[in-house]
């Protein structure tokens, strides 16, 4: 990966495959999936399904991340924590207002737009392609011990000693001037 790899100071984890019937790894970001203010932008999370994730997986949480924004600290547009061991797929708008696409037991915390669910792309116009690391990450404890309000930050901090393993896809928008 280039500049700005949010995995770069990590401890090593292993690899398992995350998919999407929403968007393709490398590819930009459907309408669908760029933030509401946007032409054709819902705030629609993506489909996602995993596979092959390491023995001992007690639990998964998803982020997206883009690292690209001009913020110095990039920008978290969604955050899940606690999805049970025996899910591997969560639907396309699982991450919408009430979180009602995801499992029980799972829940959404506040984006960097400080609202807990999944907010869509939206670069700033002629700022560039952003990538948009949409992780799959599972853990060796059922429950990271977050609270509902924390930030994505915090949950990271928390997965930090309990990753196994990371699954990677990588969308990419731009915003032209």
């Amino acid at each position: 990966m280039n500049a700005n790899d949010p995995f770069a100071r990590l401890p090593e984890a292993a690899s398992f495959t995350v998919v999407s019937t929403t968007v393709t790894d490398g590819a930009a970001w459907p309408p669908e999936q760029h933030a509401s203010g946007l032409p054709g932008g819902k705030d629609m999370s993506p489909q996602l399904s995993w596979s092959g994730a390491p023995d001992g997986t007690e639990s998964y949480a998803v982020t997206v991340y883009d690292p690209d924004a001009p913020t110095g600290s990039g920008f978290w547009h969604w955050a899940v924590a606690d999805i049970p061991a025996t899910v591997t797929e969560l639907p396309e708008g699982a991450g919408d207002d009430t979180g009602s696409g995801l499992p029980e037991g799972a829940y959404q915390l506040p984006n960097d737009a400080r609202v807990a669910r999944y907010i869509g792309a939206a670069p700033p116009s002629g700022h560039g392609p952003h990538r948009y690391f949409i992780v799959v990450h599972a853990l060796d404890v059922a429950s990271v011990g977050v609270p509902a309000d924390a930030t994505p930050a915090v949950l990271g901090f928390a997965m930090a000693g309990h990753t196994l393993g990371r699954a990677v896809l990588i969308a990419t928008a731009e915003t032209p001037a």
